[in-house]
């Protein structure tokens, strides 16, 4: 799989997913702003964005959330990386991560906790599905320095 050619909105802006070739890149997939797992794991990231940028890696989060909400999350965590905004599901679609969850009982459709990570060249090197938040962030750190 190579990095998709989309265009979707952003915080800090539209964002062309094939300009970011040349980098090595991280997409985690998380389920909506403002809860508490999604918190704590846009905050990890957050945390080691300066050893990410160090390693050559960009970071971004998509979710469904709307732009506005995206703002005004990136604004609370103080977030030093942008969110980029899936509402038509275009990017989710195609990585696999809309799946039928469990919530209070009810089957609902939602993203699964999933991060990428791209090869300078675009290729796909790694990928984590279901993901446990405590301690992924720093699992995706190490990986992407041994890349």
């Amino acid at each position: 799989m190579n990095l998709p050619t989309l265009t979707l909105p952003a915080t800090g802006g539209p964002l062309a997913l094939g300009n970011l070739q040349g980098n090595k890149l991280v997409l985690y997939f998380y389920p909506k702003d403002n809860t508490p797992g999604c918190t704590n794991e846009t905050r990890d990231f957050g945390a080691l964005h300066a050893d990410f940028a160090a390693a050559g890696c960009r970071v971004f989060g998509v979710s469904r959330d709307s732009l506005k909400s995206h703002e005004n999350f990136k604004a609370k965590l103080e977030l030093p990386f942008e969110l980029i905004s899936d509402a038509d599901e275009a990017l989710c679609t195609a990585f696999g991560v809309i799946k039928m969850k469990n919530m209070y009982g009810k089957q609902v459709r939602g993203i699964e906790r999933s991060t990428f990570v791209f090869a300078a060249d675009g290729s796909l090197a790694r990928e984590w599905r279901g993901v446990k938040v405590p301690g992924h962030a720093q699992e995706v750190l190490e990986f992407v320095r041994a890349l």
